[in-house]
């Protein structure tokens, strides 16, 4: 089978590199260098970046703008199609005639159970939202956002220590390994596509810099949430005696404590406990304003001898 891989992000980087010990792709696609830091150097796609770790760079690896005005492949698309498509991580709007160009269509791995979370950041709704399952789903493209009927689909458990890092590498995986399930059951005809029901649909909003903000008067889990969903970008943020602190890694912590929000106190452990609106966290790994990450004990410490 013929089958395009296209993508652009750390997520479509990780299915590709586990879909490719099983799969050929006859071409791989991804979005041109970006321009980033100070020097405004140039920096590749993290699917760029696989291909380059894989060796594929060779096999027909393409670099694209927006795929609706790349006339090579419009023209390549419209006369020699391939069987299938994989469209992942990609972050642009795919038409045609490559959304019904394929045999097959286009396939997408989405890190949600549609029509649970469709949109830009359905891992980090769900950990905001305090889900305790989530999984993925292989779908076809269809023009309406993630509405596409689904091929296969797969429920992973989301702990309530697990941060989207972790969880976006949990669901790369299962969602590669049911994406080549898929392939294998259209080579044999065995497959069937089953309608998303949009009454039950939720919206996953791309994450604002507002959200990461957090409030020590806010309860307890819905700080550590805030936290887990923001480890994979930006990361969460508070204020302390004037200075931005980043904070990476929380755990809840068992301990009652009678003191205002934002009160932090030592433990047997050496990491502080800090008071919420309702409960409290301990700091497990924080990073102080132009300093390196480091542990919630080993930056406490250096508080306390300020």
């Amino acid at each position: 089978m013929r089958i395009w891989f296209i993508g652009g992000g750390g997520f479509a980087a990780s299915c590709l590199t586990a879909m490719s010990a099983c799969l050929r792709f006859e071409k791989i696609i991804t979005g041109e260098p970006t321009k980033a830091g100070r020097g405004l150097n140039e920096r590749i796609s993290a699917v760029e970046q696989a291909v380059c770790e894989l060796g594929l760079r060779d096999e027909n690896f393409e670099r694209t703008g927006p795929l609706s005005l790349n006339e090579k492949l419009k023209n390549t698309m419209l006369s020699d199609p391939p069987d299938l498509a994989f469209v992942v991580d990609f972050g642009q709007i795919i038409g045609e005639p490559f959304l019904n160009g394929p045999k097959h269509g286009c396939l997408n791995i989405h890190p949600s159970l549609l029509p649970r979370w469709r949109g830009a950041a359905p891992v980090q709704r769900a950990i905001l939202n305090g889900d305790d399952v989530t999984g993925v789903t292989v779908f076809r493209l269809v023009r309406e956002l993630d509405a596409g009927p689904v091929l296969a689909q797969s429920e992973v458990p989301l702990p309530v220590l697990a941060d989207a890092s972790e969880m976006f590498g949990k669901l790369a995986s299962e969602g590669s390994q049911i994406a080549a399930q898929s392939v294998k059951s259209i080579i044999e005809g065995s497959y069937q596509f089953s309608d998303q029901n949009s009454e039950f649909a939720t919206y996953a909003a791309k994450l604002s810099k507002e959200e990461a903000e957090i409030s020590w008067e806010r309860d307890f889990l819905s700080i550590h949430n805030t936290v887990r969903a923001f480890a994979a970008s930006s990361g969460a943020f508070v204020t302390v005696m004037g200075k931005r602190l980043k904070v990476w890694r929380t755990s809840p912590a068992d301990i009652a404590l009678d003191a205002e929000p934002g009160a932090m106190f030592p433990t047997d452990g050496g990491e502080p406990v800090v008071v919420c609106g309702n409960g409290a966290l301990r700091l497990l790994e924080v990073q102080a304003e132009g300093k390196r990450r480091v542990s919630g004990a080993e930056w406490f410490r250096g508080m306390r001898v300020m």
